[in-house]
């Protein structure tokens, strides 16, 4: 059997049909493919070990809507062209690589009002 120029010493089961398909796996419990699980993933926001080590240090919790509240500034920012971002959020601060979509450091009021704040190229106040 030849398949695209290529000899197989075998038939597959289900003939040639079964072989030419273009199987998409979706996830049993989700029902979503692995792609759209994986480009979902992607757009999610990480945090460096360094923005991991802040939040420690610092004692600053985060819940579920602060990580919802920070998607969404990351992807304001990202919508108006914006690298490196100071996204405020109550009473922290957060800068952002928003290419990336990557945390890189955090800090609380306190810090906030000791330091000057560079390398940025914009703001948002989420």
């Amino acid at each position: 059997m030849d398949v695209n120029g290529v000899n197989l010493p075998f038939i597959p089961a289900g003939g040639l049909n079964e072989l030419t398909k273009n199987f998409v796996q979706r996830d049993p419990v989700s029902g979503s493919s692995f792609e759209e699980i994986f480009k979902e993933e992607l757009s999610k926001i990480k945090f460096s070990s360094h923005a991991q080590s802040r939040l420690v240090s610092r004692e600053i919790t985060l819940n579920e809507a602060d990580i919802e509240r920070l998607q969404n500034s990351v992807k304001v920012a990202e919508s108006k062209g914006a690298r490196e971002s100071l996204v405020i959020l109550d009473e922290k601060a957060f800068i952002i690589s928003i290419p990336n979509r990557t945390v890189i450091t955090v800090v609380n009021r306190d810090q906030l009002e000791q330091n000057v704040v560079t390398d940025i190229d914009s703001a948002v106040f989420a």
